[in-house]
């Protein structure tokens, strides 16, 4: 058995849980997220928690049955503490503000980048080099962090560019000098 597809998701309160065909939808403080889960997965609501069930040990069925727990427990937790990635801005002259639902970063190149708010996905800068995004999806948080941090990587020799506040730079050596 999968160790993590046995566990239980507990439900907090405030949360509303429907299965319906195939598709489990959450219902929390901070929203509504919908998961059209696989056929052979069987999901069901038991004493106020969520198990998912496999029908065999067949090595589809194995893998998918910690992969359903994971996607529906991650929306439990969306809908109610919501998940962000802070990114941090390095380089002179590199500085980011929040004007309106735009985000406006200056990243050393002769025009801004403007990044707009989405509708299910929220950016905050809480200060001119860094920028902390929200939502209750956590793939699409995830897919727009790395969108916003493709615009400048970082680079490995001054460490210039936008990266995950937890991302650590491996710094590469400048060109070496002559041979005297």
């Amino acid at each position: 058995m999968s160790r993590i597809g046995r566990k239980p998701i507990n439900i907090p309160a405030g949360v509303d849980v429907k299965v319906d065909n195939g598709v489990i939808t959450v219902k929390g403080p901070k929203g509504t997220l919908d998961f059209a889960y696989n056929h052979n997965m069987t999901v069901e609501i038991k004493d106020g928690s969520i198990e998912v069930t496999r029908p065999n040990d067949a090595k589809e069925n194995r893998s998918l049955h910690g992969l359903t727990r994971t996607l529906i427990n991650n929306m439990v937790v969306g809908v109610t503490d919501g998940y962000k990635k802070e990114l941090e801005v390095n380089g002179v002259g590199y500085r980011v503000q929040k004007q309106g639902n735009k985000c406006v970063m200056n990243l050393g190149y002769s025009h801004q980048v403007i990044v707009e708010d989405t509708d299910d996905i929220k950016i905050e800068v809480p200060d001119p080099n860094k920028i902390v995004i929200v939502g209750i999806d956590k793939q699409k948080v995830g897919q727009f962090a790395a969108e916003i941090r493709e615009k400048r990587p970082p680079e490995p020799y001054k460490g210039k560019g936008i990266k995950y506040a937890d991302e650590v730079i491996r710094r590469k050596e400048g060109k070496a000098g002559k041979g005297k």
